[in-house]
């Protein structure tokens, strides 16, 4: 079953406080996701890191519930 953006959203937005979250549906099927993500959090990391913490955020779910996540990360300017 697909995963729906506003439960990605919740997830990242409670695991990274004051991170702001812009999903889009690549292939409208509720399925293949892409997500930028600004988090104070990401400030000072590298991009691994950062894609890290939102991966750790989803609790595990990437390649199962959620099949497909195109990830954008950045520390608010």
């Amino acid at each position: 079953m697909p995963m729906p953006a506003q439960d990605i959203v919740a997830m990242i937005e409670e695991a990274l406080p004051g991170a702001e979250v812009e999903m889009r549906d690549l292939a409208g099927d509720n399925d293949h996701w892409a997500a930028k993500v600004t988090a104070p959090q990401f400030a000072g990391l590298t991009r691994v890191q950062q894609h890290k913490l939102v991966y750790e955020a989803l609790g595990g779910r990437m390649g199962g519930e959620l099949h497909a996540l195109q990830l954008t990360t950045q520390a608010p300017t």
